[in-house]
């Protein structure tokens, strides 16, 4: 992108969307399908969300941006399915801790759809589960119709005096068109522009 001329602040807000689209995508499947709740598949995005952090820090916060910010969910949610001795946790050392961006509900369903398929460890106690239990149905009552999925919200906020202020001083004359369009005769205007 940075090749093409694309504004540093056009590619930080780019990949900051794809990130919060992956974050929604992710969680969301950990919530709706109990295989992906599993010891193995959170050492598996671990591993993943490692690639992504080493990406964002190789690539600078120049182009990346808070990228990483945006995987808050998914990457709270691993930690709880990698975490040894999940039995031995309170229900604050979750939500504080180890969960703090996500709601009851969420971890309520992540807990409880758990299972340790390498080790086969327990999961949450059943005081937490029952405490989070009650705290859920009582969220279901003063909040009707709240889902525990997150939202996907597509748009990306720039702004037109954004754009505006972004706008490089690039000469088309400069630019070397693309092969495609320097192989297609309709285009050879380029090619004489370039030479001239």
């Amino acid at each position: 992108m940075n090749n093409n001329y694309v504004p540093p602040m056009i590619i930080r807000k780019t990949f900051s969307q794809v990130f919060a689209f992956m974050n929604v995508q992710l969680f969301n499947s950990l919530l709706l399908r109990r295989e992906c709740c599993s010891f193995s598949n959170g050492e598996f995005l671990k591993a993943g969300l490692q690639e992504l952090e080493q990406w964002c820090s190789r690539t600078t916060e120049e182009y990346a941006g808070t990228s990483w910010d945006e995987l808050q969910h998914i990457r709270q949610a691993v930690g709880f399915l990698v975490l040894h001795q999940k039995s031995h946790k309170t229900l604050e050392e979750i939500t504080d801790e180890l969960c703090p961006v996500l709601s009851i509900s969420q971890i309520y369903r992540i807990g409880t759809m758990f299972w340790d398929d390498k080790y086969g460890a327990q999961g949450l106690s059943q005081e937490v589960i029952g405490n989070m239990r009650t705290m859920t149905t009582d969220d279901s009552i003063t909040t009707p119709n709240s889902s525990f999925l997150l939202d996907d919200d597509s748009s990306i906020p720039i702004s037109l005096d954004d754009i505006a202020r972004l706008m490089l001083d690039i000469n088309p004359t400069d630019v070397e068109p693309p092969p495609l369009l320097r192989q297609n005769s309709q285009f050879h205007f380029l090619l004489q522009q370039h030479t001239d």
